[in-house]
C-alpha cells in the first residue's frame, strides 16, 4: 500500500457546497493539478480513512478533471442506489474526482464473524454488477475497520492484533465476492484490514461504535482513464 499523504490544499474545501463532480474536477484540475500532482498514492476522505491513488505525477488539465468528474458523477448516483451503501464524493491527490462507498459491517457481516450475510451478498452483487462491471476503467481500493472494543479473555495489545485481522478478513471477504461477481482482479489495487484505525465516531458510544465498523470501498481514476480524459477520448 502506498504511504498516507495529508494534503494540505484546497481540495478538501471543494468536496462540498452541492458542487457536482464535473464542476469540481475542471477547477480543480486547472488550479491545483500541479501541486498535488506532486504528490504521489492518494485519495484522502474528508481527511479520515485510507489513502489511495494512481501515480500519475505531473499536473491533469481541467478538461480531463471535467471528464472524469462526470464518469464518477454517474457512478456515484448508480451506488447510492445500493441499499445499506453509504456515498460520499471525494478528492484525490492528483486533483481528480474519486468515490468513496462505505458498507456498515453490521450490514455485511454477524459480529466477530468475516462471513458475509444474505443481505450483504445482495447488495454486493448490485455494487458489483451496476457500477464496478460498468466502469472497469477505474480503480479500486477496499479497506475494512473496527471499533476499539477488546475481546474476552484477550490484552489490550491482543485485542487490538485481532481486530485488525477481523478488519483484514472483512475487507478480503467483499473483495472475494466483488470478483465473483466478475469485477476484473487488475481493477483492485488494494485490500486491507486498518482496524481500529481511523474511527469517523466516538468509539464511547455504541452508535459510535457501529459507524467505526465498516468496510470502505474507494472508485478513483485509473492511469489509464487519465490518459484518455487528457486525449479526450474518455467515454
Amino acid at each position: 500500500m502506498n504511504s498516507m499523504a495529508i494534503l494540505l490544499s484546497g481540495c478538501l474545501v471543494l468536496s462540498g457546497c452541492g458542487m457536482s463532480n464535473t464542476g469540481k474536477g475542471g477547477l480543480i484540475g486547472a488550479g491545483s493539478g500541479a501541486a498535488l500532482g506532486a504528490v504521489l498514492g492518494g485519495v484522502f476522505g474528508h481527511g479520515k480513512g485510507a489513502a489511495i491513488g494512481a501515480a500519475v505525477g505531473g499536473a491533469v488539465g481541467a478538461g480531463a478533471g471535467v471528464l472524469i468528474g462526470k464518469k464518477m458523477d454517474k457512478a456515484a448516483a448508480e451506488a447510492e442506489k445500493i441499499e445499506g451503501a453509504e456515498v460520499e464524493q471525494i478528492t484525490d491527490n492528483n486533483g481528480l474526482q474519486a468515490v468513496k462507498v462505505t458498507f456498515d459491517s453490521g450490514i455485511l457481516f454477524s459480529t466477530s464473524s468475516a462471513t458475509l450475510s444474505s443481505s450483504a451478498k445482495a447488495a454486493l452483487s448490485k455494487f458489483a454488477n451496476n457500477v464496478l462491471n460498468q466502469n472497469r476503467d477505474m480503480d479500486v481500493a477496499i479497506y475494512g475497520y473496527t471499533d476499539n472494543t477488546g475481546w474476552k479473555n484477550s490484552t489490550a495489545e491482543q485485542s487490538v492484533q485481532k481486530n485488525l485481522n477481523l478488519s483484514q478478513e472483512r475487507a478480503q471477504s467483499v473483495s472475494s465476492y466483488l470478483l465473483g461477481c466478475g469485477v476484473n482482479p487488475n481493477q483492485v489495487k488494494s485490500v486491507e484490514g486498518m482496524g481500529e484505525a481511523n474511527p469517523v465516531a466516538d468509539n464511547s458510544t455504541e452508535a459510535g461504535r457501529q459507524e467505526n465498523r465498516r468496510v470502505e470501498v474507494y472508485m478513483y481514476a485509473s492511469q489509464q482513464m487519465i490518459q484518455q480524459a487528457e486525449a479526450g477520448t474518455l467515454q
